[in-house]
């Protein structure tokens, strides 16, 4: 499963682009926990306005989870890669929301956290987050028996012709 997280402010923009169905067949609201809203939106807005009792601008942490193509996954394999993600990152009792999109046929999944631990008023710090995602990567692939990436085995194999996230969105734009 290919994770790409980052930190991030924007909570509106954030969670239009989750419910957006014009670019999904299917959008599933998995789970909405630590929130006193009930709705994505009221969700993230929540996260934005505990954030203005700290300096921190990028207050969430939002994570793509993609399986290979060729694979079916159930959504336990989902679970139990973010009770992972959040065990890794330190994340775990934050506030967060789980959104499934199916396109063409393929499911993946998005959640967000929020990274500001309200008992401290500050921002929960992400030492490495991307090689510690790329370390989980590797280790679902090997645990689910899927053919791996030969970029995420060796990082000089990946293939130059595929497009950055840049790329691949001026592209889409055009």
């Amino acid at each position: 499963m290919i994770l790409k997280g980052s930190q991030r402010g924007g909570a509106r923009q954030l969670a239009a682009h989750l419910l957006k169905v014009e670019e999904n067949e299917h959008v599933e609201i998995h789970e909405i926990s630590g929130f006193v809203s009930e709705d994505l939106d009221g969700a993230l807005r929540e996260i934005h306005a505990i954030s203005q009792g700290t300096r921190c601008k990028q207050f969430m942490f939002s994570l793509s989870l993609n399986p290979p193509q060729s694979e079916s996954v159930p959504v336990e394999y989902f679970e139990k890669a973010l009770t992972d993600i959040e065990k890794e990152l330190k994340l775990e009792g934050q506030p967060r929301a789980i959104v499934f999109h199916e396109k063409e046929g393929r499911r993946h999944c998005h959640a967000v956290w929020s990274r500001i631990d309200t008992d401290e008023m500050k921002a929960i710090n992400l030492p490495y987050f991307k090689m510690k995602l790329q370390d989980i990567s590797r280790q679902l692939y090997f645990q689910y028996g899927w053919k791996m990436p030969c970029g995420l085995m060796n990082k000089e194999e990946r293939n130059p012709l595929n497009f950055t996230l840049k790329e691949w969105q001026q592209a889409k734009r055009l």
